[in-house]
């Protein structure tokens, strides 16, 4: 074992402790994947990621992401925290963007104010869902399968379902059976604007409502705030004419969080997906 910086950072909020926490070892040579793997389910949260050398040309870093019983090749939270932790650490971009290796492959991030922003990767799967998986997938959520106004795949790493139910009232009064929605990633978006107008938002300026649910290693589990999911959702709805091309959504309002991811897509295409972070404790940990 040896000391290595750490950090555990809450993303996609600027109030402490109100976003999606993230556990950042900054030194991640010479640890093996089971070792990786064993610290992730150690901090008993939904990400972890290990800071290594880049191999690819282009690259500022690497990172490998764990969440509880298996690694990811890219994650969105994960993304923007690590990107902040290796800011604060001295890390300087060599370019204009911040440009991060992972399993999806090179994925830059830019500088958005006070928030840090990530280009959507591409999505790996896309289009409708297969009937049977609706049909489950209501069941799953308790929902009525008429409820489900729209779905289709989000794969862009993590292979999430996405359905959008009629509003956000309905999103979060969702109680999930988790034998039924065993196995799958699935996410869950309404609108919290007037029902029906693309681009409509809330009193807070907020667009949709957003829950991801996902397996854990106890079973489901629903993560606080998902860049990824939000990133796949950002491309399918913005694509498909069901949300305007800048717009704010809400998620975590179900566990007493407040998270908020920006989305915004710009005239060359690319989805940025963005969001504060904040340190809440710096220190070592001995691995």
């Amino acid at each position: 074992m040896k000391t290595r910086p750490f950090a555990q950072v809450d993303v996609f909020t600027a109030t402490p402790y109100r976003g999606n926490p993230l556990a950042v070892v900054l030194d991640g040579s010479g640890l093996s994947t089971e070792q990786m793997q064993h610290f992730t389910n150690w901090t008993n949260l939904s990400e972890c990621t290990f800071l290594l050398p880049p191999t690819q040309a282009g690259a500022d870093y690497r990172v490998r992401i764990f969440c509880p019983g298996r690694e990811l090749p890219f994650a969105g939270h994960p993304t923007l925290g690590t990107a902040h932790t290796w800011l604060a650490a001295g890390g300087r971009p060599a370019g204009e963007h911040l440009v991060q290796e992972c399993g999806v492959g090179l994925v830059k991030i830019r500088r958005d104010g006070a928030r840090l922003a990530f280009a959507a990767p591409p999505l790996r799967r896309s289009g409708p869902l297969d009937e049977a998986d609706v049909a489950l997938i209501a069941r799953g959520l308790g929902v009525a399968r008429g409820d489900i106004v729209a779905h289709s795949w989000c794969d862009n790493g993590p292979g999430w379902r996405g359905v959008m139910l009629r509003s956000a009232e309905q999103v979060l009064a969702l109680q999930p059976d988790a034998a039924v929605l065993a196995g799958l990633d699935v996410g869950v978006v309404g609108p919290r604007g007037k029902v029906g107008v693309v681009g409509a938002s809330d009193g807070e300026g907020i667009a949709f409502e957003v829950r991801a649910f996902f397996p854990g290693n106890n079973g489901l589990t629903e993560d606080p705030v998902t860049g990824s999911l939000n990133a796949a959702l950002a491309q399918w709805l913005i694509g498909a004419g069901m949300a305007p091309e800048r717009y704010v959504a809400s998620q975590g309002t179900a566990l007493q969080r407040a998270g908020r991811v920006h989305v915004d897509r710009t005239a060359d295409g690319t989805v940025w997906i963005g969001g504060e972070t904040v340190t809440c404790i710096e220190g070592t940990v001995r691995l």
